[in-house]
């Protein structure tokens, strides 16, 4: 595995830069944010992915060890390849598609090229409980707190007979109503289906 190159950036293309290392020119995959930030003679650390399949080697950069670990855990969502997770990325940076995934805001994820709302429910199932800790609005993580009160608000919802989309999406909007430290669940619940019967 090459976790990360450092080297003179050769040139710099479309969808890829070529970063000289040791005389050799390497070919990284990066996206548009991350090739604003490289510039032609000038040296540059990327971390990378190296993603392998029978027919190519492909070797994809990142500005950071945050975007790559990003990149590879969104691979782990069923139809998620290396050129989607990219997309996701070009899209949105990490702490918005981590918010997204953990609120299950799908109108965030369906902006990228490539993901529909199915595919965007998939990924909010398949990843939530692994997205790791929700920066809130000023930067702080905020740990399990909001995904354990996420998850609890979600299921007494279904419990009271809404569908998932529903529950997912009555969520997704107290979570946008909630500034600081998140209220106790059973307020949060109550504001979860005081939503919901707004829009019956």
């Amino acid at each position: 595995m090459i976790a990360s190159v450092r080297g003179v950036v050769a040139a710099v293309l479309p969808d890829s830069a070529i970063v000289e290392i040791g005389g050799v020119g390497m070919q990284v995959m990066c996206a548009p944010g991350t090739l604003a930030g490289l510039k032609a003679g000038v040296e540059c650390r990327l971390a990378t992915s190296l993603i392998v399949r029978e027919d190519s080697l492909t070797l994809y950069g990142f500005a950071d060890d945050d975007e790559k670990h990003l990149f590879e855990l969104l691979q782990t969502a069923s139809g998620v390849g290396p050129r989607l997770a990219q997309a996701v990325l070009a899209v949105h940076p990490p702490d918005v598609v981590r918010r997204a995934i953990a609120g299950a805001d799908l109108a965030t994820l369906t902006r990228v090229p490539g993901i529909g709302k199915k595919g965007a429910e998939k990924m909010v199932v398949e990843l939530r409980d692994r997205i790791g800790p929700m920066p809130l609005g000023d930067g702080t993580p905020a740990g399990m707190l909001r995904g354990e009160w996420q998850e609890q608000v979600r299921q007494g919802v279904l419990a009271l007979g809404w569908t998932v989309a529903q529950a997912d999406q009555a969520v997704a909007t107290v979570a946008e109503s909630i500034e600081g430290d998140a209220p106790p669940v059973p307020v949060l619940l109550r504001q979860a289906i005081r939503l919901l019967g707004k829009a019956r």
